[in-house]
């Protein structure tokens, strides 16, 4: 408040219009002074979860394709094997389970669920690993997270409580046109004498793609301390299993000679798990369908790299989808920015 002239004091401006604002606008605390804005505030769950698919989940997993199909290129590497190598990675998690002194496959109530969540991944990664050496990976890719986006659109409609926004959907029917702007005129244009193999990688793709919704769905519906490494051990546990006799029975086994196969192949084990924990984790905080419409950005990725490491042509239509994607991308986390003011410490009480 002021101090009129007549008290004896200096007269004083009035105060500025915006101030008077904030002043008479109930229930808005002031900011903090001397803060800058992004320590104001934190963002929301649903974008954190978003920013963790896409920084963690869809980068990462956009480089698995284009080396798996260089490891196979480079030394015939059966897709089985590449998956074996995978799975080994993943049984480095029991290490982080006896140190939590946590059970290895979880508690007895929700081993059963766990189960199934590690079958549809084995399942879902080894149909993948089998597209990308069967048809150009940034095709494979593409077809199978369309098939995970849809699938998991499905799973939210019956299963999950919370309603998408009309930009959620927006954003995922973008994401879906996008997708189908790269894979129809493949589809359109294949070679007769290998229509026959091309047709049973897009299967296999998009068999994974349904697959990897139902694996995110279950996981988000499995509830127990530290399920997120016991999740990777059971995935790496079945898929060594099953892998194992498999890859004996159904393909040739090869031992690489060349450091170039063996460098794709590491590499795809460590971005694979990488990417399988930042989406197991992003599901927990966001909508599953948004989380696969982000990891379309690994259709992106693969792209850029199967034009400028592999050499593989891209066509008009890939450029356009790829654009239609990452605006879609941006849609859904525009809807999903949300930033609330951070409480102090001391103003919690």
């Amino acid at each position: 408040m002021g101090v009129d002239a007549h008290w004896g004091g200096p007269p004083r401006a009035p105060p500025p219009l915006a101030a008077l604002l904030r002043s008479s606008r109930p229930g808005s605390p002031a900011a903090p002074p001397g803060r800058p804005p992004w320590r104001r505030y934190r963002l929301s769950e649903s974008m954190k979860g978003l920013l963790v698919a896409l920084l963690g989940g869809g980068l990462p997993a956009g480089f698995v394709a284009p080396f798996a199909r260089m490891a196979h290129e480079a030394s015939a590497i059966p897709s089985l094997e590449i998956l074996l190598v995978r799975c080994l990675f993943h049984l480095a998690f029991a290490c982080r389970l006896r140190w939590l002194r946590a059970p290895l496959l979880g508690p007895g109530s929700a081993r059963r669920r766990l189960l199934l969540h590690a079958t549809a991944n084995v399942l879902s990664v080894a149909c993948a690993y089998s597209a990308f050496v069967a048809v150009p990976s940034a095709n494979a890719a593409t077809v199978r997270k369309g098939c995970s986006t849809l699938g998991s659109a499905l799973l939210g409609l019956c299963l999950d409580s919370r309603p998408l926004s009309g930009y959620d959907w927006f954003g995922l029917l973008g994401s879906t046109l996008g997708l189908l702007i790269m894979v129809v005129p493949d589809l359109l244009s294949l070679d007769p004498s290998t229509r026959l193999a091309d047709a049973f990688g897009y299967a296999l793709a998009c068999l994974g793609g349904v697959a990897l919704a139902l694996g995110l769905a279950i996981f988000r519906a499995l509830d127990f301390p530290a399920k997120l490494p016991t999740a990777a051990f059971a995935f790496g546990a079945l898929g060594g299993l099953v892998c194992a006799p498999a890859m004996f029975l159904l393909q040739e086994p090869v031992l690489p000679a060349e450091p170039l196969t063996w460098s794709c192949t590491v590499a795809v084990g460590v971005l694979a798990v990488a990417s399988f924990l930042c989406a197991s984790h992003a599901v927990t905080l966001a909508h599953p369908a948004l989380v696969c419409a982000v990891l379309h950005s690994e259709v992106v990725v693969t792209l850029a790299v199967q034009y400028y490491v592999l050499r593989e042509a891209v066509t008009p239509f890939d450029v356009m989808g790829a654009g239609v994607i990452l605006g879609s991308i941006s849609i859904i986390a525009a809807q999903n920015v949300s930033c609330h003011p951070r409480v102090e410490e001391g103003e919690e009480g």
